[in-house]
């Protein structure tokens, strides 16, 4: 098995399918029907992304693994999202300053791998970006609509940037594990990612009229693509996995 690609697809899927899962926590609740059906489809796509991942992992391991062992059987420090994705639905602009930030990068992240020596993973992102680009234009307007909006939800948009913002540093903070990929010009060279992504985010925050520390270069908030999560990760896999846990070996 080849134990780099396996556990790099472990980390592009982990962040997919652990803010897909917060996403769907929202059915059914969201703040307009139109805007629940929206967050509840780009749930289903970011799964629909995660299982494309999970698949080519399942067949690198062998040894009959299947996509649902690697989503529904790993133990807490056998996820390697980031800890931004893990944080809870505090109220609507939360939800949405989480999403901004995380399409944002997602979508410069997606136009790198595009150009992965790995086929398979250049294949699930030319995919991948279709439904990403359709994800970043939906979080990016709710942030002006939100942020140029009334007082009281310019002051709730700012305080779940402010707050979430910090998060943000991990996405660009290279590990030893995307170092290597991207060595082997199969991963995505985060530098390239952090100057599109910083691109896009300056330009909708001022559109929205908000602010972030733009001095800001370090955070506490790291660890995730290393197995060290926050204290909201075990309440997401209790859920996340209680069905496979439960049921040992369930047929749908």
């Amino acid at each position: 098995m080849n134990d780099s690609l396996y556990d790099y697809l472990l980390l592009l899927g982990d962040n997919s399918m652990i803010l897909g899962h917060r996403l769907s926590e929202l059915c059914g609740h969201g703040p307009s029907l139109e805007t629940d059906i929206a967050l509840t489809n780009i749930s289903l796509d970011l799964f629909g992304q995660v299982r494309s991942y999970f698949q080519y992992a399942a067949e690198i391991k062998g040894d009959g693994t299947k996509e649902d062992d690697i989503a529904f059987l790993r133990y807490e420090n056998q996820y390697r999202n980031v800890i931004l994705v893990e944080q809870p639905n505090k109220d609507f602009a939360y939800i949405i300053a989480r999403q901004f930030f995380f399409d944002a990068y997602h979508h410069a992240l997606l136009e790198q791998l595009m150009e992965s020596k790995d086929e398979r993973i250049a294949a699930i992102a030319t995919k991948s970006i279709k439904e990403v680009k359709y994800h970043l234009r939906f979080s990016s307007e709710w942030m002006k609509r939100l942020g140029d909006g009334t007082m009281e939800s310019h002051s709730k948009m700012q305080e779940a940037v402010t707050y979430l913002y910090p998060y943000t540093l991990e996405l660009l903070n290279e590990s030893s594990l995307e170092k290597e990929m991207k060595e082997k010009g199969i991963g995505a060279d985060l530098a390239l990612v952090g100057e599109a992504y910083k691109k896009e985010i300056d330009q909708v925050l001022e559109d929205a009229t908000m602010e972030y520390d733009q001095e800001l270069n370090w955070s506490p908030h790291n660890g995730g693509k290393e197995g060290r999560h926050s204290e909201h990760m075990g309440f997401v896999l209790t859920k996340l996995q209680y069905m496979q846990r439960a049921y040992p070996n369930m047929q749908w």
